[in-house]
């Protein structure tokens, strides 16, 4: 039997604060689409259940729009278990009013439902039970065991974290969880496969790469698959652009870069150092770069090249640098010119790279 792994869909989330209220809205939007579509993919590929580890919508107060387009989704695919575990944004009450049957929630104690041939079983962590709930847990014998959590791992117990060590031995065949928004996973000692299934939609230049969900097989959890399916994907990329002459030639340095797809959204940061003006160099660029992504922005960290024979004059603790290295003897012309730019850099307090 297969099941869906998914967590951190944040329904309703404002993003207000990183994007244009126009653009906020699409994407708000384009979340909110993402879950449907999985929701479809399972239907499609006859899945039977869906593990909902955490942070379905973004807020304790969600908006009403948000709660009726989720509980719409599950009330119109009766063939699927819905498993929902709240998390730290959710409302401890959104999963309890009026719940469709086949939404299936959890609480503060441990609890398990059948399906198939698992046994589902979760925890709402709260500062009451951070240690507690691992002496507390009891396998449901001849099943295998899927445990959902939210909660970031740490190596002790504590409130809202999972500690995965005390996890060992328990009989858990599968650990989902959420609150991580990026996929990874591990085996404990003994067996026990965990897994972050990561957020579904990327909502901030701080998570970037493919999002999506996790596909697992009950009858064999070595083919537990990751499934990128976010409309849209986040990338950062940093270009240098020392030795460019001008804003276009700088344009074509970032061409030469491998740039994503119009559809996806791009942190662009320039650095290096320039020995042209660059005051409009960030609103060219973003000029040039018009509708080749959904959405760019750019943050120009450049820094205006430093003449070193200009300033060998200077009467200071940089002059009788540049003095010292000009007038060695030992170095090559070469030389001379790497040392100065690493120690000019380190006498302004700017980051080496040695």
């Amino acid at each position: 039997m297969k099941l869906i792994h998914c967590a951190d869909i944040h329904l309703g989330s404002r993003l207000d604060s990183r994007f244009s209220p126009a653009v906020a809205r699409q994407r708000r939007l384009e979340v909110r689409n993402t879950f449907r579509r999985m929701v479809e993919y399972a239907r499609q590929q006859q899945i039977p259940g869906i593990l909902l580890c955490g942070d379905v919508f973004d807020s304790e107060r969600p908006f009403k729009e948000d709660k009726t387009f989720f509980y719409s989704v599950v009330r119109s695919n009766p063939e699927i278990s819905f498993f929902y575990l709240r998390g730290n944004h959710d409302c401890r009450d959104s999963g309890r009013e009026d719940p469709p049957a086949n939404l299936k929630t959890f609480s503060e104690s441990w609890t398990s439902y059948i399906l198939g041939d698992a046994a589902i079983s979760g925890i709402e962590l709260t500062g009451e039970n951070a240690l507690s709930l691992y002496s507390a847990f009891a396998p449901v014998p001849g099943k295998r065991n899927i445990v959902m959590l939210h909660g970031q791992t740490a190596s002790a117990p504590a409130p809202g974290c999972i500690c995965l060590s005390r996890l060992r031995g328990k009989g858990i065949d599968y650990l989902a969880l959420g609150h991580i928004h990026s996929h990874s996973s591990g085996i404990l000692e003994g067996g026990t496969l965990w897994c972050y299934s990561g957020c579904l939609e990327g909502r901030g230049y701080d998570e970037t790469g493919e999002k999506g969900f996790v596909v697992l097989d009950t009858e064999n959890l070595e083919r537990v698959q990751f499934v990128p399916f976010s409309g849209r994907v986040i990338h950062r990329l940093t270009v240098d652009l020392t030795g460019t002459a001008d804003s276009y030639e700088a344009y074509r340095r970032v061409l030469e870069q491998p740039l994503p797809g119009e559809e996806d959204l791009l942190h662009l940061t320039l650095t290096g150092e320039l020995n042209y003006h660059s005051e409009d160099l960030a609103s060219d660029l973003s000029r040039y770069l018009e509708g080749r992504f959904f959405h760019l922005r750019l943050k120009d960290r450049t820094l205006p090249a430093f003449d070193a024979l200009a300033h060998r004059g200077d009467v200071s603790l940089r002059g009788e640098f540049i003095r010292t290295v000009l007038s060695c003897p030992d170095y090559t012309r070469q030389e001379q010119q790497q040392i100065l730019e690493l120690g000019l850099k380190a006498l302004s307090g700017r980051e080496v790279a040695l």
